[in-house]
């Protein structure tokens, strides 16, 4: 029996990616069952009927009614009750969660909530969710199989590896366009700029959130929960390549390296197909042809996103979660033209500093958290555009 799969933000880079693994995937590997968007609607009907899905879901009621329109051969659903609806009722073995932001929690839940596998790109879930989420996984015994090329590089690399072994792991940053630049040269840098990604070909938050480190940031967050490492024991190199994707030292004094081209199609058919592997139709690794594969330290100075990650990790209870909706806030104010680039981080910041954390006892107490920052980085966006 093939495995039924749902895909979240299937119009996304990733869910874009996951469908052309299905595509060459054979029949009795994987069936796509359902599928997801937020406003495209005229790409995900085509979508549906390509793969044959009987089921669709739209995070906008107005977007959801214009393809229950268009669309007789099948049934839409619409807004956030009809995401969980598809997730809940579509009778899948997998649900790949290839939204982007904190929008993806609600559906995280919702599928480790049933028991359903997670193949989760959506990182935020665990930066907003942590605790929370890997609790629900473990009470249902659902599995989480991160898709993010980095937390994918550590779930193999630890795969054999004894409890007590691993001293670190290194997570790897391409540095993004501004590599090697420092504050005063990123103080009037173009959306355009920011977007030209020099190794992945991403959406427009994630690759600003990589222009900024925030990505990475995120990441650090995401790897603490995934894996139960202490904040204290998980490293940051630039890695401007991007062909090591990750890296675990052992206590024996061996490290142990994850290596590729950057290809989002080879951590997704792992998450997909997992614990099989299957051919991914990609360029074997060249050394020869590579000749160097360099490293550098982060420059936190510069790029303050990482350390007001650390920070906010650090401090635990509500503080991720408001590190993550002002910095959601503060990117979209960028791309709209209303924030300068360093400015994302100055309004992380003080978003941080006037909302101090608090614990966490519930996704209630998280969606307060994540509105209250909302609202406060809204008008520090808007104190600083009125100068």
């Amino acid at each position: 029996m093939p495995r039924r799969l749902a895909i979240l933000g299937s119009t996304g880079s990733i869910g874009v990616q996951a469908l052309e693994v299905v595509s060459a995937s054979s029949d009795d590997e994987l069936r796509v069952v359902a599928l997801s968007a937020d406003r495209g609607w005229e790409p995900l009907l085509e979508q549906a009927q390509r793969h044959g899905v009987q089921r669709i879901a739209l995070s906008d009621p107005d977007a959801a009614a214009r393809a229950a329109e268009a669309w007789t051969g099948g049934e839409v659903l619409s807004g956030p009750e009809g995401l969980v609806e598809l997730i809940t009722e579509c009778e899948c073995d997998l649900v790949l969660n290839g939204i982007v932001g904190s929008a993806g929690l609600v559906p995280t839940v919702a599928a480790l909530g049933e028991g359903i596998d997670l193949a989760l790109a959506n990182k935020e879930s665990l930066v907003v969710g942590g605790e929370l989420v890997t609790t629900l996984a473990e009470a249902t015994g659902a599995a989480i199989i991160p898709v993010d090329s980095e937390h994918s590089a550590l779930h193999q690399l630890l795969a054999s590896e004894r409890p007590g072994t691993v001293d670190r792991l290194i997570l790897t940053a391409s540095g993004g366009p501004f590599r090697g630049l420092h504050r005063r040269e990123l103080e009037d840098v173009t959306v355009e700029q920011a977007l030209a990604h020099p190794t992945w070909d991403m959406g427009g938050k994630i690759t600003i959130d990589s222009a900024t480190l925030m990505n990475k940031g995120l990441e650090l967050i995401e790897a603490h929960h995934l894996f139960g490492t202490p904040y204290e024991q998980i490293d940051v190199v630039v890695h401007p390549q991007s062909i090591v994707h990750s890296l675990i030292q052992l206590c024996d004094g061996a490290t142990l390296a994850h290596l590729g081209y950057p290809d989002m199609r080879v951590p997704i058919s792992y998450a997909l197909h997992y614990p099989e592997r299957v051919d991914v139709p990609v360029k074997p690794l060249d050394l020869v042809a590579l000749a160097d594969l360099t490293f550098e330290a982060v420059d936190e100075e510069t790029f303050a996103c990482l350390r007001l990650a650390r920070e906010a990790a650090r401090a635990g209870g509500t503080a991720p979660c408001t590190l993550n909706a002002s910095n959601e806030v503060a990117v979209h104010s960028f791309l709209r033209g209303e924030l300068r680039f360093l400015d994302i981080a100055a309004v992380i910041e003080e978003t941080l500093a006037r909302l101090p954390c608090s614990q966490v006892h519930s996704f209630d107490s998280l969606a307060e958290a994540d509105a209250q920052a909302r609202r406060t980085a809204g008008e520090l966006v808007a104190a600083r555009a009125a100068v």
